[in-house]
């Protein structure tokens, strides 16, 4: 099988378990050897050729792009096993896009329609990244957070546990064994049948009020700290409530939301890039469906008139 072969495989388990150097790898890696192992390796000039197949070279250049490649992903591999197996894919590529150039594959019509296709996506890739990168600046960052946050209404959320039985019978039971002074977390470990909070003794967390069902927000919502409800119906059974906190939502930190901004304005740097591309460019459909013909109207019978 070669290198390449493997690489197409679609698992990476797979794949880790059939490349006889990422296990290699990843013992050496465990294990530490000559002092020098653990140095960082030179980085190498794009130039620099690491491989050549038939006078043809492979530079670390082409590591470098293939590294890029997410099929090619090798998780707990290190970087010297990476790297050398990258070069052995890139020998394995070169080998067979050597043999398919000698068989004229790239001379097809089909072929030549699939580079161009891809040719231009690259291109299209890495101009909306480029341009992207010039609409993420830490001063659009910070605006676009401040002005989201001035449009942000102040919410109040509550902390709560529940217990939750199938019958009012023992919710009833359950809310008069808490209110009588027995441990609500106590109660919900032995009682409760949800199994997403039982084990934290009935605890939900922090929410808001649409993210609970109706019944059970409208309770929990007029409860004041350290109350008990009685039993509350909702689709999923019976509910015995107990309010722990109540507070105004806080604001998250520009720090917390950097990411999702950062994304927000790469994506909106892009779509105004494409939106001001095609409004300036000529663009001719010639795919539109056919007017429907007008439908037909039988002559009037002239026998009636």
């Amino acid at each position: 099988m070669t290198m390449l072969s493997r690489f197409l495989r679609p698992s990476a388990l797979a794949l880790s378990l059939m490349l006889p150097g990422a296990a290699l790898a990843q013992e050496t890696s465990a294990t530490p050897s000559a002092p020098s192992a653990a140095a960082p390796a030179a980085k190498l000039s794009p130039d620099t050729v690491v491989a050549k197949v038939n006078g043809n070279p492979i530079t670390q250049g082409d590591l470098n792009i293939a590294g890029e490649d997410p099929a090619l992903s090798l998780p707990g591999v290190d970087e010297a096993g990476k790297k050398g197996l990258l070069v052995d894919y890139m020998i394995d590529l070169r080998v067979g896009a050597q043999a398919a150039d000698a068989a004229k594959v790239g001379d097809s019509p089909e072929f030549k329609r699939k580079l161009a296709y891809f040719r231009d996506k690259l291109l299209l890739d890495d101009y909306l990244e480029q341009e992207a990168k010039k609409a993420v600046t830490p001063d659009a960052a910070k605006a676009l957070y401040d002005q989201t946050v001035k449009a942000m209404k102040p919410e109040e959320e509550v902390h709560a546990r529940h217990i939750l039985v199938d019958n009012e019978a023992d919710a009833k039971k359950i809310a008069a064994r808490v209110k009588g002074g027995e441990d609500f977390a106590k109660i919900a470990g032995e009682t409760s049948k949800d199994p997403g909070s039982k084990a934290e003794g009935g605890d939900l967390g922090w929410f808001t009020k649409e993210r609970m069902v109706a019944p059970f927000a409208e309770a929990a919502f007029k409860m004041s700290p350290g109350q008990v409800s009685d039993p509350i119906k909702t689709q999923f059974g019976w509910h015995v409530i107990k309010l722990e906190e109540k507070r105004t939502k806080p604001v998250p930190s520009f720090d917390e939301m950097k990411e999702q901004v950062d994304q927000y304005l790469t994506r909106k740097a892009q779509q105004d890039v494409i939106l001001k591309l095609r409004e300036a460019a000529k663009v001719e459909r010639t795919d539109a469906a056919p007017t429907a013909p007008p439908p037909v109207v039988p002559p009037a019978d002239a026998s009636k008139n």
